[in-house]
């Protein structure tokens, strides 16, 4: 596929973005969520726990399992495996997203660079087909191929937006991502939600975790099908160093890097920021991440009750987008992240209370994170575009992808640390309530319009 490389330098307000190009950025959205909802939300949790667990000597099934696992001679719980895995990944995301960043930022064919790291993500999804009987290990090494592959596509893709629309316009643009994003993740979601009803014995708990294995696999093809569309559709915007950038693009890119961590000082505001969302989004990330884990090993619910309500999850997470993008119109997006924060801690105590064994409270839960989701996050995202100077965008976004889609690691390090001293999923979920609250307070205290011209850019009229 040929890539349109424009013949100038991209203004970074976006005056040549079209609507297809927009269409297609959207469109990037529609196809990796799938990999957030039916994997990291939904299935690899109870999956690989389930996974651990056999290899642990416990039997398939079982209510509970005390037995640990010893990956590098490590003792490790069963039931903290997946958590600490997520944390792994995440101290790896580290050390590449910003490159990642710094290359996309130094190249001028940065849908090559979207088109490789989503299909090494896909192919690893797709992986999972063998992840059969007691192979726990072959399921982490292929999550942490996934999981980086997810991170450093994203940070490529969130790199196009400040050249989409200009400062009055990323809210709306990015809300509409995260939404159709939503609805994307969604559709798939309830395609694999009549599978596992149709196909699905009672008392079989071999032919579920068989389900779920599929599930998984057929996010991979989702998300590599339709990558096929912004891959077609999104036009190249090479800054001014990818186009007078000379040599490898991979030594630049590491050089670029260091150049600009020398020079992070230069925009403490970005950082305050950047600290902030780090912070709250870490406790966002890890409550979708660990939801079905909680529901399943906590609460006791069915793999189907799980499924309902993330789907629940995704359809209000839709209307929630649109709505919180259309407050952010109104009040500004800085104090509806805000406004949102609020609300997420109230979800957190609430989680806490819910009842075992009890689906409809569970579900009306799902339905408020819905609501909350989608805006907390596509407002933070384009907030933040407005803190980057311009020509930057890849590298500090490689820095805000360490906590963006899927890839919290202090929640889930929490959380996993909590449980095995403990052994109380409820504990272990309250310790998240930190996030938020030591969140609420970093970004309340960023003086938003003053740090966007602090960054060289011009502030939206409502912020």
């Amino acid at each position: 596929m040929a890539d349109t490389v424009t013949p100038a330098v991209a203004d970074p307000a976006g005056p040549g973005s079209t609507r297809r190009e927009r269409t297609g950025w959207y469109f990037y959205d529609w196809a990796n969520s799938a990999f957030q909802t039916t994997v990291i939300t939904v299935f690899l949790g109870p999956f690989l726990t389930t996974v651990t667990e056999l290899a642990a000597g416990c039997e398939l099934g079982a209510d509970s399992c005390d037995g640990a696992v010893y990956p590098l001679g490590i003792k490790v719980a069963a039931g903290s495996f997946y958590p600490y895995l997520i944390s792994l990944s995440v101290f790896l995301t580290v050390f590449v997203l910003p490159v990642i960043g710094a290359i996309a930022d130094r190249s001028a064919h940065k849908k090559r660079l979207l088109a490789a790291a989503a299909f090494t993500g896909a192919g690893a999804t797709i992986a999972f087909a063998f992840v059969t009987g007691e192979r726990y290990l072959l399921g982490g090494a292929l999550f942490l191929i996934a999981n980086i592959s997810f991170g450093a596509a994203v940070v490529v893709y969130n790199s196009f937006l400040p050249q989409l629309g200009g400062p009055d316009e990323r809210d709306g643009i990015s809300s509409r991502g995260w939404a159709i994003g939503y609805l994307g993740g969604g559709l798939l979601l309830a395609l694999n939600l009549v599978a596992v009803t149709m196909l699905s014995e009672e008392g079989n708990a071999q032919r579920t975790l068989d389900l779920a294995r599929w599930s998984i696999v057929s996010a991979g093809v989702w998300w590599a099908a339709f990558t096929l569309v912004p891959l077609r559709w999104l036009r190249e915007h090479p800054t001014a160093a990818a186009l007078q950038a000379g040599g490898n693009v991979l030594t630049d890119g590491f050089r670029q890097l260091g150049r600009t961590l020398r020079e992070l000082k230069t925009y403490p505001l970005t950082l305050f920021f950047l600290l902030a969302f780090l912070v709250f989004n870490d406790g966002i990330q890890t409550v979708i991440t660990l939801a079905s884990q909680y529901g399943t090993e906590e609460l006791r619910l069915e793999q189907s009750t799980l499924i309902v309500t993330i789907l629940l999850v995704q359809f209000l997470a839709f209307g929630g987008a649109l709505a919180l993008g259309a407050l952010a119109k109104r009040i500004g997006a800085w104090k509806t992240v805000l406004l949102s924060l609020v609300l997420w801690t109230g979800v957190i105590i609430a989680a806490f209370r819910l009842p075992a064994e009890a689906p409809v409270p569970f579900m009306i839960l799902g339905g408020c994170i819905g609501l909350v989701l989608g805006g907390s996050q596509a407002l933070s995202r384009s907030l933040f575009s407005q803190l980057i100077p311009a020509g930057k965008e890849g590298e500090y976004y490689g820095f805000y992808e360490i906590s963006d889609k899927g890839t919290s690691w202090l929640g889930p390090l929490a959380f996993g640390l909590v449980f095995q001293l403990t052994s109380s999923y409820r504990v272990g979920l309250v310790s998240l309530l930190i996030f938020f609250v030591v969140g609420f307070a970093l970004l309340a205290a960023v003086p938003m319009r003053r740090a966007i011209i602090a960054a060289g850019n011009t502030p939206p009229r409502v912020l």
